[in-house]
């Protein structure tokens, strides 16, 4: 699975944080992943909290495909 971040649109609500440990924030709030700060796409093995964590995004600042 690929997950791709859109740091643009993220309003750090901290949702994706609470449903999945695959997401982490800066020091503004706003999304990153936790174990690849300087990425904005990562390959993922299915990981159904990360998927989760993708559709409840609010403002889509996170896909998953």
């Amino acid at each position: 699975m690929k997950i791709k971040l859109y740091p643009e649109k993220c309003i750090a609500c901290g949702l994706c944080q609470t449903i999945s440990d695959v997401f982490d924030y800066d020091d503004d709030g706003i999304v990153l992943f936790a174990d690849h700060h300087q990425e904005t796409t990562i390959e993922l093995a299915n990981r159904n909290d990360a998927l989760l964590a993708a559709k409840s995004c609010p403002t889509k600042a996170i896909s998953a495909d």
